[in-house]
């Protein structure tokens, strides 16, 4: 599964129950994506992006890291920023309350750079896996330094399939004052096939967040932060790798 920012969340926890004995692990993640789609909507204006994650979990359930994307605002009419990179920091916790049940909170302060400070924000996050499902709350106080507040709800699963493939579902809402002020609430969802070759983990998606085609035409055809329907490429590798 390609882990962009909105992926730390559940997905996280469940990296540091895998981690087990290790007092702590440090991992880092580089990923390079057709696309970066960030809940329906287009960071990188439709073209690749190449992704790096840090991450730090301590077996006690806490984790920290870093995350960074090369985004695409363009700087012109409908855009926020002229901003080129993104930098994600985050910290939770995330643990277990069955075998099958695992829970997870956390932190992430998004940061543009250059002259991001107009829409960096901090966002708020908590979530529950059940075996191959899970779903996420995210909560932002003041979304991309608005003034105005945002919530994003997300349900995934990630459903095994013969030949070593996956189908990976997912489906979110955008709502809260930030999007009746600025357009409208509304939903995305993506469908992929996964799988995985060596150290090496692939996916071909369908990213859908046309339900916003109120925002599209501020932005005049562009493909700045375009809402369309697209497949979406991923492939990815997470070191160290392991041995045998």
């Amino acid at each position: 599964m390609n882990q962009t920012r909105a992926g730390y969340g559940v997905l996280a926890a469940g990296a540091l129950l895998a981690a087990g004995t290790a007092q702590a692990e440090i991992s880092t993640t580089v990923t390079l994506t057709s696309d970066y789609n960030f809940r329906g909507i287009s960071q990188t204006a439709q073209d690749p992006a190449l992704q790096i994650g840090v991450d730090w979990a301590h077996e006690n359930g806490f984790y920290l890291g870093a995350w960074g994307s090369n985004v695409d605002f363009d700087g012109g009419e409908g855009a926020e920023s002229d901003s080129n990179v993104e930098i994600d920091l985050f910290l939770g916790y995330g643990g277990s309350i069955t075998e099958d049940l695992g829970y997870d909170l956390g932190v992430t302060y998004y940061a543009y750079l250059p002259s991001g400070d107009r829409i960096n924000y901090v966002e708020l996050y908590t979530g529950l896996s059940y075996g191959i499902f899970s779903g996420m709350v995210w909560f932002a106080p003041d979304y991309g330094s608005s003034g105005d507040s945002a919530w994003y709800t997300e349900a995934n699963a990630g459903v095994p399939l013969p030949w070593e493939l996956s189908l990976n579902l997912h489906v979110g809402y955008s709502f809260g004052d930030y999007w009746k002020d600025d357009s409208d609430e509304f939903y995305d969802y993506s469908v992929g096939i996964g799988r995985s070759f060596g150290n090496f983990d692939f996916e071909v998606k369908w990213a859908d967040g046309s339900d916003n085609s109120d925002y599209d035409p501020l932005l005049e055809g562009q493909d700045v932060l375009s809402s369309e329907g697209q497949f979406i490429f991923t492939v990815s590798t997470t070191f160290p790798w392991g041995g045998e």
